[in-house]
């Protein structure tokens, strides 16, 4: 699919503004330019009152400039609510926008049904650009939006400048606009390079934010004080900071050097108009009032094309936008790969019964690599079986859960459900009828309950579901220590919050995944599941999962072949094919690469309890 044109900046900060909505956008412009036109109003109150100073005599003063004086109290006064109205308007029009971006870029990066765009460093950058963070420089787009739509309603106020300076001369307002767009123009160039720069040192902040998060997490703080590399990782994060940031430094000091043209256009623009203005106020040619007028005006006149920070904001927040357009684009699923979804009824009646599944001559390589992982690979998962795969490190165990859940699709072949192929069904209803326990298990600083619950996060928790989801993955010893039992963070950064061990959250994720088995899920897929359980335990919950075997189909995937003894059949995964498939009996009888991997695990596990038997330390035993 051919990216979309990104539209301007202005068109952006536009769109961006009317996320506010109508009513806010609609008082903050009448703001705005009651604001604007304040200047040039104050202008001609001045010069009105100084020409009745100047032309009454004494006894009739008071009357002659009692209104003038009015209208301008007036008109200060008209300007200062303005001022006070537009400050918390702008807070809620910002906060919105903000809001609305921040959500987008939310949806961006969990819309996509594949993980496979996350895991590129384009992406990852547009990411991070588009985030906004203010202490890197990066202007918000509620700053940008509001700074242009400031600046478009100033523009009436310019006309309004230009119409007092009008009084005088026609060729005041272009004497100075010419030199004000000119500096604009300058300005406006030196911060889009400004943005270029920092756009290109997005990829060293990136390697910076892995140590900046280093340094202030508590996981990786063990090895930090450990192994005593913090300067080591100071100097390191430093390191990318100055190589990322150097072209942007230099940038800042050439405009630095260059701010004399500001000032010399400033005086190309005001000298003449007033010099001019001056002298014939002085000869008599221009009345005084007019004088004060065109004072006044032309000030406001020229700042009325911009300040250098507002351009600079407006140039910023609108690079902002475009880099979360361009994440629309990355993030897009190409045309001709996109599903089309099959006529099926609600997503929760699809698999009354678990799915035959089959994988059919898929292959697959991870973008950005050479090497093909599963090739032309078949495999069955029979309804309600528990199927046990297995295999060295590497042979593509894992990949194959990521593709059964739809996080990659497959280069070639196809994977189907009951003879329709997944893509077809839309990922989101087929999900919902697989549970995956990854071996990457994410601890969730949430509440125990909540994180279970997330199992089947689309509906509200089901208490009691998520106690017999503890029940049967062995939580429930745990449960019973915590100090406030389900409502116990498991964090100990939060207030009244536990640390668990790895066997303890490996227990907390299989909960997770058995209550959205609960929850209507037929496909129950666990990687390495019991990794950091203690034989006693792991025995335990295996003949637990054993039990979901009919009602459900449970993919297994383990180290320890001991553990998949049970399984209904077992398969070896080797060169990124199936290669042995049977009974654990019938793989041994077979006498492949299945039975050789046993023996030197039972040979293993033998000389352990050898050495046991012959008084040497075993755990617990120098207790």
């Amino acid at each position: 699919m051919t990216p979309a044109r990104t539209p301007g900046n202005g068109v952006l900060l536009l769109r961006a503004l009317r996320t506010a909505g109508l009513p806010v956008v609609l008082a903050l412009t009448v703001l705005l330019v009651v604001d604007a036109v304040v200047p040039a109003a104050v202008a001609l109150g001045v010069g009105t009152i100084v020409d009745r100073l100047d032309t009454t005599n004494i006894d009739e003063l008071t009357s002659a400039v009692a209104l003038p004086l009015a209208a301008y109290g007036a008109t200060l006064f008209v300007g200062y609510v303005a001022e006070v109205f537009l400050k918390p308007l702008e807070f809620v029009a910002a906060a919105r926008i903000d809001g609305r971006h921040r959500a987008e870029i939310m949806r961006l990066t969990t819309g996509h049904p594949s993980i496979a765009p996350l895991e590129t460093p384009s992406v990852q950058a547009l990411i991070r650009e588009a985030g906004a963070e203010p202490d890197h420089g990066v202007t918000p787009p509620s700053q940008g939006a509001l700074t242009q739509l400031r600046w478009l309603t100033r523009l009436i106020g310019a006309a309004a400048a230009a119409a007092v300076l009008a009084r005088y001369s026609w060729w005041l307002a272009p004497t100075l606009l010419i030199p004000a767009a000119a500096g604009l123009y300058i300005r406006s160039r030196q911060y889009f390079a400004a943005i270029r720069a920092l756009g290109a040192a997005l990829q060293e902040e990136l390697h910076a934010d892995v140590w900046r998060s280093a340094a202030t997490s508590a996981a990786e703080g063990k090895d930090v004080r450990v192994f005593g590399f913090a300067d080591w990782m100071v100097e390191r994060m430093q390191s990318h900071i100055h190589k990322g940031n150097a072209p942007f430094w230099g940038h800042v000091i050439r405009v630095a050097r260059q701010s004399w043209l500001q000032f010399g256009l400033a005086l190309i623009g005001l000298l003449p108009v007033y010099v001019a203005v001056t002298y014939d106020a002085a000869h008599g040619r221009t009345p005084i009032d007019v004088q004060t007028a065109v004072l006044v005006a032309a000030w406001s006149l020229f700042q009325a094309l911009g300040t250098g920070e507002e351009v600079y904001r407006m140039v910023s927040a609108g690079r902002v936008l475009r880099a979360r357009e361009e994440l629309r684009d990355h993030m897009a699923l190409p045309e001709p790969q996109k599903p089309t979804p099959v006529d099926l009824p609600p997503a929760a009646n699809v698999y009354a019964n678990p799915p035959h599944v089959r994988f059919e001559n898929v292959s697959f390589t991870y973008p950005g690599t050479d090497r093909r992982i599963l090739d032309r690979l078949d495999l069955e998962i029979h309804p309600g079986e528990l199927l046990a795969v297995v295999g060295l490190n590497g042979a593509g165990k894992s990949t194959l859960i990521k593709l059964l859940a739809g996080l990659y699709e497959p280069d070639s072949g196809r994977i189907t459900a009951d003879d329709t192929e997944v893509r077809t069904l839309g990922w989101e209803a087929w999900r919902t009828h697989v549970s995956v326990v990854f071996q990457d298990f994410v601890r969730y600083e949430l509440p125990a309950a909540d994180n279970v619950a997330l199992g089947q996060a689309s509906e509200p928790a089901d208490l009691a579901a998520v106690q017999a989801a503890a029940t049967e993955a062995g939580f429930d010893d745990v449960l019973e220590r915590l100090p406030d039992g389900w409502d116990t963070p498991l964090a100990r950064s939060r207030t009244g919050g536990v640390d668990l061990s790895g066997g303890q959250w490996q227990q907390v994720v299989l909960a997770r995944a058995l209550y959205s088995v609960r929850k209507g899920a037929r496909l129950l897929v666990l990687d390495e599941p019991t990794a950091h359980l203690d034989v006693r335990t792991e025995f335990d919950v295996f003949h637990r999962l054993a039990q979901h075997r009919g009602n459900t189909s449970v993919v297994l995937i383990s180290h320890r072949l001991s553990t998949v003894r049970q399984a209904d059949r077992i398969v070896l995964l080797d060169g990124g094919r199936i290669t042995e498939t049977g009974t654990h009996d019938e793989l041994i009888a077979l006498g492949g690469a299945y039975a050789d991997l046993f023996a030197i695990q039972s040979e293993r596990f033998q000389q352990d309890l050898d050495d046991s038997a012959d008084g040497l330390p075993t755990e617990g035993s120098l207790l």
